[in-house]
């Protein structure tokens, strides 16, 4: 998923955040899934990619998550982000900063982490028949929304959710190996496919009650992220470890919301599919699949859904 694209436009930073020598010193608000990254001792940092919505850091780490991305409000709030209200202009590829110790530093620019907010809200229990119906209807707005390039749907695809639908570990996992790194960008089709399964596994299958969705989702979290950094950029490579613990943007978690039942399906779903280039359509098939196979486990345990 890429983040800010326009053009960069000159900081307006307010006078009170403005320090002795030109330095901007700037409150953010961090997902917790950086804390132990931002209240460890200093560790130096890179700029990957940098815009005027978003700058993407690399920590020199060897624990998880190896990427820190900067938003602003008008971003998607990433599961690894800190948000602030200035705009992210005078930064580029390459420059070097410092995160930790409570802040991210690069340049002139301090960030202080004020507030924390959750990257892994749960979307609260469901039943079977609600699901089934959220899965359906998830399905037609899917078909509806024009399909972009991307995957090839009877490829890697087709056998990822054959394994999951089915109970097949194997194929599960030869499935996910293949898709991780497949296609272009910052966040490649097969890794958003397989962050959107990972987080709607563990999660749908925590509402409904279906251990096996969530042993499911266990087993290909630990095959994903094995070796991520080396088969996927680092950006995606850091999302993939977030996904693998539940951890993603509002976009999916107002989707996983919804096909639960508490909040209407159709906004949600067009949120997330208009997301990116591709990405949200990804993420979006990758819901659908771990959908499904939460029903099919749960099914099996406890019956048809009337």
């Amino acid at each position: 998923m890429t983040v800010g694209t326009r053009p960069k436009a000159r900081r307006t930073a307010s006078p009170a955040i403005r320090g002795v020598g030109g330095n901007t010193y700037l409150s953010g608000a961090a997902s917790a899934a950086l804390r132990h990254a931002l209240e460890s001792p200093r560790r130096p940092a890179r700029v990957l990619a940098a815009f005027p919505l978003a700058v993407y850091l690399e920590v020199r780490s060897e624990t998880e998550p190896h990427v820190v991305t900067l938003v602003t409000g008008e971003a998607v709030r990433l599961p690894n982000a800190v948000v602030v209200a200035d705009p992210l202009d005078g930064i580029a590829a390459g420059d070097d900063g410092w995160v930790g110790d409570g802040a991210v530093e690069i340049g002139g620019l301090s960030i202080r982490v004020r507030r924390w907010w959750d990257p892994a809200p749960p979307p609260g229990p469901t039943d079977l028949v609600r699901l089934s119906r959220s899965a359906e209807r998830l399905g037609e707005i899917r078909r509806r929304t024009p399909r972009r390039p991307g995957l090839d749907p009877e490829g890697a695809p087709s056998l990822l959710e054959a394994g999951c639908r089915g109970g097949s570990l194997a194929d599960a996992i030869m499935a996910a190996e293949r898709l991780i790194g497949l296609g272009p960008g910052l966040t490649p089709s097969g890794d958003d496919m397989l962050s959107g399964l990972l987080v709607a596994l563990r999660h749908l299958g925590q509402a409904t009650g279906t251990p096996r969705a969530v042993w499911l989702a266990d087993w290909l979290a630990a095959a994903v992220t094995y070796d991520a950094r080396t088969r996927t950029t680092p950006i995606s490579a850091t999302l993939l470890h977030c996904a693998a613990r539940g951890e993603t943007s509002p976009e999916v978690v107002g989707v996983l919301r919804a096909v639960a039942g508490r909040q209407p399906l159709e906004p949600a779903a067009h949120r997330l599919l208009h997301l990116g280039h591709t990405s949200g359509a990804d993420i979006a098939w990758g819901i659908h699949i771990g959908l499904s196979a939460v029903l099919s486990h749960a099914v099996r345990s406890n019956g048809e859904p009337s």
